[in-house]
């Protein structure tokens, strides 16, 4: 079975099929993650440029080394010390690594379409690593890949996504997938964290505004983190504030007297979105979901550089 995209540009993009086969092949690549020999020949003339104009810790350093585990050769840049600081525009940064004989781009861009953008422009793979307030298709992968894990399915499984919706390419994403894949999806945060058309943009979620509602409902609760960098006007009275409101806190959880999986893509705001405690607790997968990241971004960069499906893991 051969995926129906050339590029990995979001979730939206993706057929059913398709994310089963990134998960399927993802499993592979977890068994082989958890041997002592875990390089693998797979891709040794594959050429990879990780792009990204964006700060990132865990979605890059996961790239890097899903890239290295695959055999894959690796570009890495950062604007700081390129021509982008002397004003060298995107597409003419692309176009010089291109012609160096790169085969595929990881973008990650904080201006939303600027990996279609490079799809249009380019013959290369282009993978998304996050754009703007767009999509994050790997962190989605992810994240489902985890809630797999944890319940055998991804059907049926109530998931909550609790925070700063308006500013979150992570939301769409696993709102895309979940949707798709049947689970059901509730969005839970304050109206000014709420994009104005959600409701409109994803008819099958539901929209609650009380969070001990919202956490009776569901099995997962993945929670988000207040961007604060992203927002231009206070949306809410305090972070204090928030956290009394909208914080995963134990008392909560203790009220509702229920088993809830919590995951959160990270960075953690500890003492905000989540506390300490319920962090660092044994229902909370956060970790998990970091390891998966790895697997997963095996399996994307896999399938999309054209590989054949089968993967031999011995």
């Amino acid at each position: 079975m051969q995926l129906t995209q050339k590029n990995l540009l979001g979730i939206k993009d993706l057929s059913i099929n398709d994310i089963q086969t990134i998960l399927q092949t993802s499993t592979h690549f977890k068994e082989i993650l958890q041997r002592v020999s875990k390089q693998l020949p797979s891709l040794r003339d594959l050429t990879v440029v990780n792009l990204f104009y964006e700060n990132s810790t865990r979605t890059r350093i996961s790239f890097e080394l899903a890239e290295k585990r695959l055999g894959a050769s690796i570009i890495n840049f950062t604007t700081s010390g390129s021509s982008s600081a002397k004003g060298e525009t995107l597409l003419d940064t692309v176009k010089n690594i291109l012609r160096m004989k790169v085969d595929m781009v990881v973008v990650r861009h904080s201006a939303s379409g600027v990996p279609h953008f490079l799809a249009k422009q380019t013959n290369a793979i282009i993978i998304n690593a996050g754009d703007g307030t767009n999509e994050h298709p790997t962190q989605a992968l992810q994240d489902a890949y985890s809630i797999q894990e944890k319940f055998g399915k991804i059907e049926g499984v109530k998931v909550a996504i609790i925070g700063d919706i308006l500013h979150s390419r992570v939301a769409p994403s696993n709102i895309y997938l979940l949707t798709k894949m049947g689970a059901e999806v509730m969005i839970c945060a304050p109206p000014t964290l709420l994009p104005k058309y959600l409701k409109e943009a994803f008819p099958l979620i539901h929209i609650e505004y009380d969070l001990e509602k919202t956490l009776r409902w569901c099995d997962v609760a993945n929670v988000l983190r207040i961007q604060l960098e992203r927002q231009n006007q206070p949306l809410f009275s305090s972070l204090r504030e928030y956290n009394l409101s909208y914080g995963i806190k134990k008392n909560i959880l203790h009220r509702i007297d229920k088993e809830i999986v919590i995951m959160h893509p990270g960075p953690i705001n500890r003492g905000v979105e989540i506390d300490s405690d319920i962090a660092d607790s044994e229902q909370s997968i956060i970790l998990d979901q970091v390891e998966n990241g790895v697997a997963i971004r095996m399996g994307v960069i896999y399938l999309f550089s054209g590989s054949p499906i089968a993967v031999n893991t011995k």
